[in-house]
């Protein structure tokens, strides 16, 4: 909640935020072309990491938000931005705003 709230009061009404618990509700999520995304590792039904490849072959801007470390994260994604459990909601508006300014 934290984060909806930061991001929609960063980049206003015009914003689009969907939330999704779930490895297969990710999935089929990064089948579109969202500005950006926020992944946790693990969430219902696994990790996220064919989520990320999905996401990083589409070219869609995306960072780890996670309670893992950087080196759970399979070495193909180890350049995306991760950002660590606990992260500062400054860390996130700035990643969104960034990655939705590049778009």
């Amino acid at each position: 909640m934290d984060i909806e709230s930061a991001v929609a009061e960063e980049l206003g009404d015009d914003a689009v935020m969907l939330i999704v618990a779930s490895v297969e509700a990710a999935k089929r999520e990064a089948a579109k072309n969202w500005s950006c995304a926020l992944l946790d590792i693990d969430v219902v039904g696994g990790k996220t990491f064919d989520v990320a490849a999905s996401l990083l072959q589409n070219g869609v801007p995306f960072a780890f938000v996670s309670g893992s470390t950087p080196l759970d994260v399979p070495k193909p994604l180890r350049d995306v931005q991760f950002l660590r459990k606990p992260f500062s909601t400054t860390d996130i508006v700035s990643f969104v705003a960034s990655a939705v300014d590049s778009r």
